[in-house]
């Protein structure tokens, strides 16, 4: 068995007495021996990078975790584009009976929805919300919204508020098509989802004198 690489621990014995290593080279050794010696260690050293002991190896991605990502991908983008796609719903009179969601919404998060800023009623109604300031006088005080409307008609009047009013500065919440003057983040896409629509739906119906 040949001598073993000095950085091992235990590699080599102790050096016997009048004998030293001084700076690394062991005097047991001839100068052939030294080089031989040297090349091994540094080919087999963890800092080199280099040789049979190196545990980090580069594997280029097998062709199935590729298809596998493309796949997800593909999904990912799929589920997006359904995301923006509207539910098929039914005009009956001045109103849209059925759910856009099947299910009813949930007024708690209808009346967060309505007091929004950025998307929602309170940038133009007022209404019964004492904690809020700066309350929109462009359009009727939302007070008395459920005696005033039905849920249906107060699901038409969300979803396309031009139906009753082509002149109406109320925004079509639940169009993508046919609008101008859309804003760079609502292109091709309702500014509500069906889900959203229904929750303020939920919440206004609430709302009576």
């Amino acid at each position: 068995m040949g001598p073993s690489c000095r950085h091992e621990l235990g590699a080599l014995p102790p050096p016997l007495a009048g004998e030293g290593w001084g700076e690394g080279v062991s005097t047991r050794e001839t100068p052939q021996e030294e080089k031989a010696l040297t090349r091994r260690c540094a080919a087999t050293s963890p800092a080199s990078g280099r040789g049979k002991r190196s545990s980090r190896r580069h594997r280029a991605p097998s062709p199935i975790s590729a298809v596998a990502a493309f796949i997800a991908a593909i999904l990912a983008l799929s589920s997006l584009a359904k995301a923006d796609e509207l539910a098929p719903y039914k005009i009956v009179g001045e109103g849209i009976p059925a759910s856009l969601t099947g299910a009813p919404g949930d007024a708690v998060r209808g009346r967060a929805l309505v007091l929004a800023r950025t998307t929602t009623c309170i940038l133009c109604h007022s209404g019964p919300f004492p904690e809020t300031r700066f309350q929109g006088d462009l359009a009727p005080d939302l007070t008395g919204a459920g005696n005033r409307w039905s849920v249906s008609q107060l699901r038409l009047r969300l979803v396309d508020a031009a139906r009753f009013n082509p002149d109406t500065i109320m925004p079509s919440y639940y169009r993508n098509g046919d609008l101008v003057r859309v804003g760079r983040n609502f292109t091709g896409k309702p500014i509500l989802s069906a889900a959203e629509i229904e929750d303020i739906v939920a919440f206004l119906a609430t709302l009576r004198d």
